[in-house]
């Protein structure tokens, strides 16, 4: 532990309060939570913020559906987020929202210093136009044919069936989402932010970021395409900040929402005396800064976040953590199989300390998914928190209340043997906790109820409580038994606080730091024991998944799996392809420009493998090729399909090359 507390600011990813929290919500503040509240107990002055994200057309769309303001919707939809973050333990210092005064003078303050830099221009853009509402549309409020496989009812930004990305024009009969009626294109002046010049800045950021490698690794890959000016504007209407000196256009909600950090740390110095914005968010500030967030936003907050930030005068990130999705029983989470579960419907049938403890045993640091089985679940939280930990304190209690007055003994038994080894874990098991390694933590405590049990079992002090001359040994037995549950509890204080705040009151104690857990309690005198938790019985989780199904019907085009048809597969285009001519891509780390032979034409496609292949190794090569794959604009130019590889990545990438006698041209069945 650092002899000097740090100074840390924690923010989790801004919930869009259009709908009700669920499940995947969860995972991310359930992570944060415990690794803020792990800070805290080691004494440090650890500040987590958070706000509801309340800006943008979705939003403005569904208060006009149920004929209500967007303030009124994001006002309700917070409320319940509020509460049920609240039910599920997840304590923030401050939660706030983005439609706030704080929020808007940041987000000017930061939009002008950008302008007056140079960072801010102006360009006209052609949009899809709804006629009949009157505005413009995003891409995913356009539908209509996908160009590539001709998937019917297609978003306008990328199809479902097939996966080809392309905008709205692309689509065949497109129409508005909002009015069925045939989008026009209309011009339109925006805002954009110079993301381009930013790319040596943002790699020096990123080496001081300890950012996972999987971040480091997508990072690099969008450097590799060329970082494209960003579009921060929006028409009316639209629910947001309106620019300032104009009279139609607002800020989009991805120039905002990431300032409500800022906001919402404001709001809370503003009520706080002592506490220094520019401390934390100061160019030259000293506290360090940490984003929580999912996989799916790792472009905003790793590029346009840390660049604005830079841009605008005030300090970057000293980290983004990102983390995966959650599925349920293996699969996504699905209406009709009753696995997409609202956090209320959790709430109303179980404890949510067992949610809490689930998902810390599956957390690592990385961006990989976790897995809500519900028969682990049940599994897991019988086994580990009432068989194991809740169950050390059970064997002991009953015989310091009945035959010690509920006092505990003045000394430690086996000392050594025991109770150190328990101390001695305290800086491994922190370690884990601060490498966000929660599942690693979660083993070693649990290995350490397995010895605190084994102990029990060896000594049995039911047995020794039955010889007039082994009192006082049973008292010794029982009191080691206790202090070991003590550590455990302090151990699992981030994760299950509401059961160690039982524990607390059980062992007679106010509040704890992570050093009390290698410090005994001893002498003291402890009221009867109550069961802290009981097990989690099938049919309270069956219970759960049957109102998920009753509260949520699907909508008949709702697809409930992530697998294809072997018609989706069909469509893919797989042909053997000759390599014609292979070169080093200037200014790009990982890529050769290949030029292949597919037997009617030629194609170039640009393939990240210059870590494996030497251009010369490659020429006349057979390989096979995605030959159907929609072409990609790259900044290095037009990337016509995808050579197919296999491996980890750098030198260990191996083409998957076609047998002898393959022709260019050939499908590959």
């Amino acid at each position: 532990m650092s002899d000097s507390p740090r100074k840390i600011l924690v923010t989790s990813a801004l919930p869009y309060v259009n709908g009700s929290p669920h499940m995947g919500h969860l995972v991310e503040y359930i992570q944060t939570d415990i690794w803020v509240r792990f800070q805290k107990l080691r004494g440090h002055h650890c500040i987590y913020v958070c706000a509801s994200d309340s800006h943008g057309t979705p939003i403005m769309l569904k208060a006009r559906e149920l004929g209500i303001t967007p303030e009124e919707l994001t006002s309700g939809y917070t409320k319940e987020f509020v509460r049920d973050f609240d039910d599920f333990g997840v304590e923030f210092d401050n939660y706030y929202t983005t439609h706030s005064p704080e929020n808007e003078a940041l987000v000017g303050q930061m939009f002008e210093a950008l302008r007056a830099s140079g960072d801010i221009f102006t360009r006209t853009i052609k949009q899809s136009y709804d006629e009949k509402e009157g505005m413009f549309l995003p891409d995913r409020f356009v539908k209509g044919t996908c160009p590539r496989c001709k998937s019917e009812d297609q978003y306008g930004d990328a199809c479902e069936v097939c996966g080809a990305t392309y905008t709205p024009e692309d689509l065949i009969d497109p129409v508005s989402v909002l009015s069925g009626t045939t989008p026009v294109k209309r011009e339109s002046e925006h805002y954009f932010f110079k993301l381009s010049e930013y790319e040596e800045r943002l790699r020096d950021w990123m080496q001081v970021a300890k950012l996972d490698k999987n971040v480091v690794a997508k990072l690099d890959e969008w450097f590799e395409a060329g970082l494209q000016d960003w579009d921060i504007s929006r028409d009316a209407p639209y629910f947001g900040f309106r620019i300032p000196g104009t009279d139609d256009k607002y800020f989009y909600v991805w120039l905002d929402a990431p300032v409500g950090y800022m906001a919402s740390f404001k709001n809370l110095c503003d009520r706080t005396d002592g506490l220094d914005f520019d401390d934390y968010w100061g160019a030259d500030a000293e506290a360090e800064l940490y984003h929580f967030i999912g996989k799916d936003i790792m472009y905003f907050h790793t590029l346009f976040w840390p660049a604005v930030l830079t841009g605008a005068g005030f300090r970057t990130p000293t980290s983004v953590y990102a983390h995966g999705f959650l599925t349920v029983d293996g699969q996504k989470m699905s209406k009709s199989r009753g696995t997409f579960i609202k956090a209320r419907t959790y709430l109303d049938n179980l404890n949510p300390e067992f949610l809490r403890y689930y998902y810390a045993a599956k957390l690592g640091p990385t961006i990989e998914d976790i897995d809500l089985n519900l028969e682990d679940f049940i599994a897991r939280v019988n086994s580990d928190l009432v068989g194991k930990l809740v169950n050390i304190a059970s064997r002991c209690a009953g015989f310091i209340n009945k035959r010690f007055d509920g006092k505990l003994a003045n000394e430690l038994q086996d000392e050594d043997l025991f109770y150190e080894s328990f101390a001695k874990a305290s800086e491994q098991i922190a370690a884990h906790y601060e490498a966000r390694e929660f599942s690693k933590a979660m083993r070693l405590i649990m290995g350490l109820a397995d010895v605190a049990n084994q102990y029990i079992d060896t000594w049995k002090p039911w047995v020794l409580a039955k010889e007039d001359d082994k009192q006082e040994l049973v008292q010794l037995v029982c009191t080691q038994g206790i202090n070991m549950f003590r550590s455990l509890m302090v151990y699992l204080s981030p994760v299950i606080p509401a059961v160690a705040k039982d524990a607390q009151a059980f062992l007679n104690e106010e509040s704890w730091q992570w050093r009390d857990a290698s410090s005994p309690l001893l002498g003291a005198t402890l009221p009867k024991f109550k069961p802290l938790l009981t097990r989690v019985e099938a049919d309270q989780v069956q219970r759960v998944v049957e109102q998920s199904k009753e509260s949520t019907p699907v909508a008949e085009t709702e697809k409930d799996d992530d697998f294809i048809s072997i018609d989706d597969f069909m469509n893919v285009d797989l042909r053997i392809a000759r390599i014609e001519k292979a070169e080093p891509v200037e200014g790009a780390d990982k890529l050769l420009a290949l030029t292949l032979d597919v037997g009617d034409s030629q194609r170039q496609v640009f393939a990240g493998i210059k870590a494996a292949y030497t251009p010369d190794s490659l020429v006349g090569r057979h390989v096979i090729v995605v030959a159907n794959l929609a072409p990609r604009k790259m900044r290095f130019g037009i990337s016509e399909g995808m050579v197919l590889a296999a491996g980890p990545g750098g030198e260990d990438i191996f083409l998957l090359s076609p047998d002898d006698g393959a022709k260019p041209g050939m499908r590959v069945k």
